[in-house]
């Protein structure tokens, strides 16, 4: 059982800290940069299930069903995630051959429900036919995000093996992290397409026509003011 009776200790003051195996290094170590980012994308999914939660479920035209079949869902789906990446951010917290005996480190079976979730709302979605803007309603906007941290934490976990070794990271993190990835985009196409909601996707330059930008849009508001104020 874990008991946090006092937050602060001072031990971080002069800018090191420790490992889960008591050993310190400095905080630019890394080590603790994976362990922060692998924190951040925790973060980043809180912040996906409180939007998902602050969801209408009721609108003019009565219930929004959907939106409380997404809520099951992802509620049940995020918490374990959220749950798992504590996990991982205490085996990232400390080299593979000194971690404590008795921490239980995740498995393939972690995976294989990442990949068959992803598998379960790819069967209901349509066919994607461009790359899609990172952009949409609050929650799958947050996903976008979540999704690209994830990705940032898969560079650090690279970045720390060139530092200390292949060795310093269980094969099965990399993949594990790499399919969460693809988890989190997966799930945000599935959630735009429960609540009805429009893909943005991304126009090539070439089929774009030419930007004429809003300088126009601008500077016509500003003439509609001026027009209204000498009313």
């Amino acid at each position: 059982m874990v008991k946090i009776n006092r937050v602060y200790t001072g031990g971080g003051d002069e800018g090191e800290s420790s490992l889960v195996d008591g050993s310190r290094r400095k905080k630019s170590d890394p080590r603790f940069s994976v362990v922060g980012t692998c924190d951040e994308a925790n973060s980043w999914l809180g912040l996906v299930l409180a939007e998902i939660n602050r969801l209408p479920d009721h609108e003019d035209g009565g219930e929004r069903t959907n939106v409380q079949r997404v809520q099951a869902v992802l509620n049940e789906a995020i918490v374990r995630v959220q749950n798992e990446l504590f996990d991982l951010g205490a085996e990232l917290a400390c080299p593979p051959e000194t971690l404590p005996e008795y921490m239980v480190l995740l498995s393939q079976g972690q995976t294989d429900v990442l990949m068959a979730e992803m598998d379960a709302w790819l069967a209901s979605l349509p066919e994607l036919t461009s790359f899609i803007l990172p952009a949409g309603s609050p929650p799958v906007a947050c996903m976008q995000v979540a999704r690209t941290v994830v990705r940032r934490l898969e560079r650090d976990i690279v970045q720390l093996q060139e530092h200390e070794g292949a060795a310093s990271v269980r094969p099965l993190v990399k993949v594990y992290v790499n399919r969460l990835s693809d988890w989190l985009f997966v799930m945000g196409r599935w959630v735009s397409t429960m609540l009805n909601e429009e893909e943005a996707l991304w126009v090539p330059l070439g089929k774009r026509p030419a930007e004429k930008g809003v300088a126009h849009r601008v500077e016509q508001m500003q003439a509609n003011d001026d027009d209204f104020s000498t009313l």
